[in-house]
């Protein structure tokens, strides 16, 4: 009988690393509101992210809208619907109207080369996404957003601890949304933080993440509960002495498949600089071409359960068609990335998947053509 093989794993550190900082907890009672170890987990993700300014909240979606809010965006915001619910939902709960950007099929990151036809006087900002840690065209989005005046916040949900070139890629734009969900290469439970370049923003979103409350008798602003608690806290300091250990140990992985798949007629990988380029390697996208490789993605979805692998269609559909926005008319001329999420599966991949279990995927993967 075939084991049981999910797209992803949490990781977590060794236990006993977890219950010394649960200990004190215990002895303080100090659970939430800013504690010492989430005020030590900001400390070590400002000089991990080399950022001004750093805060941690309650998962990576609320990271997302409380920078948009902070920000106090109005009108049309690009983005890409080829992403998670998050993305989208982000902007249209700021009250902003989303304009669906096409994607690059080698890489599945916004097409920088398509956004300006996008922009209106009623543009104020661009939120790309770096899907699947992919880095977009970060020069390209500044020179388009320095010419017309907006802001841009990376959805940088997957791409934590993430180098171009050298440098982090939390650097880039205007703000920077990273998720540390329990299915990420890193993770606190939940949780995500804000790497933000400005003071007043940085203020803002402060003020907004604890119901905007100033002092005991004072609300000045419509914010919401986004603080991250001690637990996820310790958590992410526990993770954080293992991050680059786990890492390494998924490149391996990764580099296994992508080397094992190149070749097969029909499966697409996606195109990126390894030299310029440091991922964390959390996923491991293929793209099905059903024409050449002689069955379409659902069926070796399909093929692989049979063995007990749980592959995931991710992204897909986009988010532009959910119920909730397919009559919406915003717009969303998106070809490519119709085309890509029709032919995306999500392979598993995490930090202690055996290696033999890689080689019997990609031998399934191989022989089923």
């Amino acid at each position: 009988m075939n084991k049981e093989i999910y797209v992803t794993k949490p990781v977590l550190p060794p236990f006993e690393e977890f219950e010394a900082y649960l200990k004190d907890i215990w002895e303080t009672h100090n659970l939430t509101n800013l504690g010492k170890y989430t005020r030590e987990f900001i400390y070590k993700l400002k000089d991990i992210m080399d950022v001004e300014y750093c805060i941690t909240l309650c998962n990576g979606h609320m990271a997302l809208e409380m920078i948009l809010q902070a920000m106090e965006l109005s009108g049309e915001v690009i983005t890409t619907p080829f992403t998670f619910a998050s993305t989208t939902h982000a902007v249209v709960r700021n009250g902003c109207t989303p304009v669906f950007c096409d994607i690059k099929e080698s890489d599945c990151t916004i097409d920088v080369d398509k956004i300006e036809s996008l922009i209106t006087d009623k543009t104020t900002a661009i939120v790309p996404v770096h899907v699947y840690g992919m880095p977009c065209d970060i020069e390209g989005i500044e020179k388009i957003a320095k010419k017309h005046n907006l802001k841009v916040i990376y959805d940088a949900a997957h791409a934590f601890g993430e180098t171009v070139n050298g440098e982090n890629i939390a650097k880039a734009g205007d703000a920077s949304m990273f998720s540390f969900h329990a299915t990420k290469a890193f993770n606190t439970i939940e949780g995500g933080c804000a790497a933000i370049h400005d003071m007043d923003i940085m203020t803002r979103i402060y003020q907004l993440h604890n119901f905007g409350i100033m002092n005991e008798e004072n609300v000045e602003f419509v914010g919401a509960n986004a603080k991250m608690n001690e637990f996820e806290a310790i958590m992410g300091l526990c993770n954080l002495k293992h991050f680059e250990e786990n890492r390494q140990k998924r490149k391996v992985l990764f580099d296994y498949y992508r080397e094992a798949l190149a070749d097969i007629p029909g499966i697409k990988l996606l195109e990126y600089d390894e030299k310029a380029v440091e991922l964390n390697y959390t996923y491991m996208p293929i793209f099905v071409n059903a024409d050449e490789y002689g069955m379409n993605r659902d069926e070796l979805t399909d093929e692989l359960l049979k063995y007990g692998i749980h592959p995931r269609k991710y992204f897909y559909p986009l988010t532009s068609q959910f119920n909730c926005y397919k009559d919406s008319g915003y717009k969303a001329d998106v070809p490519v990335a119709e085309k890509m999420s029709k032919q995306v599966l999500t392979l598993p991949l995490y930090t202690d998947l055996d290696i033999e279990d890689v080689k019997r995927i990609c031998d399934i993967i191989r022989g089923t053509r």
